[in-house]
């Protein structure tokens, strides 16, 4: 099943359970998809997002409320924050299993030594690799951090 269906299946669920703050956070990520749509249709020709792209607009979502729980904890605006806290989570169910630590560390030196990268030089294709291998999946920025202490 695509990660569309499978948010589709869940808008359907929340409805007929009557869960508002879910049901809410799905509608919020069928308009983000709808928008991704529509920016894409002006670009080239009308062709279906993959799973990829939904990942990508998902994964957007979740840094932009993290970024606003963050905003709202400074101001003292707590339930603005839990609130934001609430909608992260239900994005996250559809997003993929997040690589840290350890994990990370292995894939970043499974790539690094797959390109063959030997220097600072090489950052840009380890993380070209690491983006096409685990999109959606890792923190590029805690990643590149770690590619270029491996290079240094």
């Amino acid at each position: 099943m695509s990660l569309r269906e499978t948010i589709s299946q869940a808008l359907k669920s929340a409805m007929k359970s009557r869960d508002t703050d879910r049901l809410a956070t799905l509608r919020l990520i069928n308009a983000a998809i709808k928008d991704r749509e529509i920016a894409a249709r002006g670009a080239t020709e009308v062709q279906e997002l993959t799973d990829a792209d939904l990942t990508a607009v998902l994964t957007r979502m979740v840094k932009q409320r993290r970024e606003s729980a963050r905003a709202y904890e400074e101001a003292a605006r707590l339930d603005l924050a839990e609130k934001e806290r609430a909608e992260i989570a239900v994005i996250e169910d559809f997003l993929p299993r997040q690589i840290t630590g350890e994990d990370m560390e292995a894939a970043v030196a499974s790539v690094i030594a797959a390109t063959g990268a030997s220097s600072v030089r090489d950052i840009g294709t380890v993380m070209a690799a690491l983006k096409s291998g685990y999109a959606g999946q890792m923190d590029f920025g805690k990643a590149g951090a770690l590619v270029k202490e491996k290079l240094a």
